[in-house]
């Protein structure tokens, strides 16, 4: 069924927007399905890129756009450690390669193949695990590795080592990697030799240099949020795509600017 939507809105505005801000596609994208005939506004062909809807008025995808907007799919892994994001040496496994039908999780149209780009959008190192996005979608790489990107990350992360309120304290604010500042971390202890990571950058191999700095060891990383995304209960070695609600929710805030 054609992707179908009432626009609710107190204010007329424009398609490409209102797509690009209910995550269906960027601006672009949706700029192109107008050009190609492919949007409906009440029976009505869009066929002006700067249309304004108005509320109450009911807009459809046609069954074309939907399945161009589905060649570019993005998952979510539950990546095991052992397993690299990306680009594998000699022997080494690359997370890509667990898109398959037997370790998919749920249902989905279609599958990735070959031609479909999926990069992953903040790296999982080699020996941590946990949450991990591929997607080649703008929007969502904006959101969450652009370099104005505001999303918390969230680990939890296993110790060896004498954890300590100065130590706690250190690792709150206090160091720097490779003699830049570090932001601030939100940084809590949940067990004896368990912390909980919330950051809000990525550096290389952050958490496990910042726990080296206090002489603390990392035995066990796990990633389990990206801003409004958690792992939830995908089991560990096994994919999903990213729903449609799940995407919408790295949009940008309605009444925000748009680039």
């Amino acid at each position: 069924m054609a992707w179908t939507r009432t626009y609710d809105e107190p204010e007329p505005q424009r398609v490409n927007r209102w797509l690009a801000q209910s995550g269906v596609c960027s601006r672009r994208e949706a700029e192109g399905l107008i050009a190609e005939g492919l949007v409906r506004i009440d029976g009505e062909v869009v066929e002006d890129a700067g249309r304004k809807i108005l509320p109450g008025q009911t807009l459809v995808l046609s069954d074309r756009a939907e399945a161009q907007l589905g060649a570019s799919i993005s998952v979510i892994i539950h990546k095991p450690a052992g397993i690299v994001s990306a680009h594998p040496e000699p022997g080494q496994v690359e997370a890509a390669s667990l898109l398959t039908r037997k370790r998919l999780w749920g249902e989905t149209a279609s599958l990735p193949n070959e031609t479909t780009s999926l990069p992953p959008l903040g790296r999982l190192d080699m020996d941590s695990r946990g949450l991990l996005i591929l997607s080649g979608d703008g929007v969502l790489a904006k959101a969450i590795i652009g370099p104005d990107s505001d999303l918390e990350k969230e680990y939890l992360v296993q110790v060896a080592g004498q954890i300590n309120p100065q130590k706690l304290s250190m690792l709150r604010h206090g160091l720097q990697l490779d003699r830049r500042q570090l932001k601030p971390a939100k940084v809590t202890q949940t067990g004896d030799q368990t912390l909980r990571f919330v950051l809000k950058e990525g550096r290389n191999r952050q958490i496990r240099r910042m726990c080296d700095l206090v002489s603390l060891n990392v035995v066990d990383l796990f990633r389990i949020r990206i801003g409004p995304l958690s792992v939830g209960d995908l089991p560990e070695g096994r994919w999903r795509p990213l729903t449609a609600e799940e995407r919408a929710a790295f949009s940008p805030a309605k009444g925000s600017p748009q680039a």
